[in-house]
């Protein structure tokens, strides 16, 4: 066992303390009479207040947002002994399917649970097999060459990062996903990514209110996200029809694919599957939503952090362009020697998580650490707070991709990060799409580093990135400047 290991194992355990304590028995900030923690809550900022409050009050505690208790659980090993324990043990909370369902969105294997989830999983892992992401690479390779063209019509004037990504990953997804070149890269009009653009926050944002005026009054920015909603469902079912189309005119789909819509299709069609084309249909938006916001967001805190330190960018440049010229084509096996990129993407999303908490519910009482936990107590756990402790990691505030590098010296082993680590989530729910998030990354990035040179990124008056929650972490406001390298 890592030190490390040993010195979380011996907080709070229950095998070494020998008792247990009640939710009622733990600390929690200084709260206002009645109403508890409510309007101290910033939601922009939450996890940043809940990562402060860890500090000061241990990595149990609990607050009161409206009438409910919530615990904060920063403890990695216990925040990943419950996400292994899904989705037997604890589910995501009943208010995510309630406001999933209400703002009229199909369940897929994000918000599924129970029975339903495993029949899902099934449905969307077999989508996600290694082989159809390969078979899309060409068609990959396609839209980084027209971010590439893009960005040299942009060479020298400043770009925003994380909108010029998200179209980036948009286009991705949708061509690999459903077999629709959805151009936003080339288009004057995103209307797609405009559409998308409105979920997550207003999803947020409603989760964590603790009152559900929208149920009852309807402001110009919900009747928005409705006309949002409703134009994403219309064409996510044409996909699905059109996929249908195409393995009814080529039988040959059945037995080979051309993207994930027509696996997830064929998966569900089994006898056996109890799936449908609503199951289908909540899982191609779950990929859609997935995979434009959390992968843009990864790469804009990637190349951020790599413009703060730029003895790292300097020995990245020279990884990537020592395998790949200027005119280099892609290539899956290069990519995957990128060693130091892989480092460097690592070391970004244990300091930048865009997931940095998950909220969970208990499905039966239970106990997490030493505190016991009765039926539907609702659960925050803390993806970061470990990950950025000097208890838990040398330096750990430190932008260092040497420590996930196998002759790293740091007396700590690669594993042992990355059981602290985890932005992919933990268990039988870890991200299904995390093989093609990290290949989108490599991508992008080694287009980035050949065909350009980055002559600033920065962020407004010149600080660090803010932090924003948005469902996601965002940077706000970086700009990127390129010279051409031709």
């Amino acid at each position: 066992m890592d030190v490390d290991d040993a010195t979380a194992l011996s907080e709070k355990s229950p095998a070494v303390t020998g008792k247990l304590r009640k939710l009622s028995d733990l600390p929690s900030p200084k709260a206002w009479p009645l109403v508890g923690h409510t309007f101290q809550i910033r939601p922009d900022h939450f996890h940043q207040q809940m990562e402060q409050w860890s500090r000061e009050l241990g990595p149990y505690y609990r607050i009161k947002i409206g009438a409910r208790y919530y615990l904060i659980v920063s403890d990695h090993q216990a925040a990943a002994r419950a996400l292994r324990e899904r989705p037997d043990g604890f589910d995501r909370t009943k208010r995510l399917t309630d406001v999933w369902t209400n703002m009229q969105l199909k369940i897929g294997l994000f918000g599924a649970e129970g029975d339903v989830w495993r029949k899902q999983r099934r449905m969307v892992m077999a989508a996600f097999d290694p082989s159809h992401v390969k078979a899309y690479f060409p068609a990959m390779s396609k839209v980084a060459d027209r971010l590439e063209s893009r960005w040299k019509k942009s060479a020298g004037t400043d770009i925003d990062l994380t909108a010029e990504l998200m179209r980036f990953t948009v286009d991705t997804i949708t061509g690999l996903a459903f077999g629709q070149e959805v151009n936003t890269l080339e288009a004057a009009d995103d209307i797609i990514q405009a559409h998308l653009d409105k979920l997550f926050p207003m999803l947020f944002k409603r989760l964590i209110s603790p009152f559900q005026l929208w149920r009852y009054i309807r402001l110009p920015a919900d009747r928005a996200l409705d006309r949002s909603i409703a134009a994403i469902n219309l064409a996510i079912d044409g996909f699905v029809v059109q996929a249908r189309q195409r393995i009814h005119d080529c039988p040959a789909l059945r037995t080979n694919p051309s993207n994930l819509l027509e696996a997830m299709i064929n998966a569900a069609d089994q006898g056996d599957s109890g799936l449908n084309d609503d199951d289908v249909a909540g899982n191609v938006l779950t990929m859609l939503l997935a995979g434009e916001d959390t992968t843009a967001n990864s790469l804009a805190w990637l190349l951020s952090l790599l413009w703060d330190h730029p003895e790292i960018m300097q020995k990245l440049q020279l990884e990537v362009r020592s395998k790949f010229a200027i005119h280099t084509r892609y290539d899956m096996e290069k990519l995957a020697g990128l060693d130091y990129l892989d480092a460097c993407i690592n070391e970004s999303m244990r300091l930048k998580p865009v997931a940095p908490f998950l909220a969970l519910q208990a499905l039966k009482d239970t106990v997490i650490g030493d505190v016991e936990i009765p039926v539907h107590t609702l659960i925050f756990t803390l993806m970061r707070r470990d990950s950025v402790d000097e208890q838990f990691i040398p330096e750990a505030s430190r932008f260092n991709p040497e420590r996930w590098l196998e002759n790293a010296a740091a007396g700590q082993s690669i594993n042992s990060v990355k059981r602290i680590s985890m932005p992919f989530g933990a268990g039988p729910r870890i991200c299904p799409g995390r093989y093609l998030a990290l290949l989108e990354m490599k991508i992008a990035m080694t287009m980035l580093l050949t065909r350009f040179d980055i002559e600033d990124i920065s962020a407004p008056q010149g600080r660090e990135p803010r932090e924003q929650m948005s469902f996601t972490m965002v940077p706000v406001g970086l700009k990127m400047r390129l010279k051409s390298r031709n």
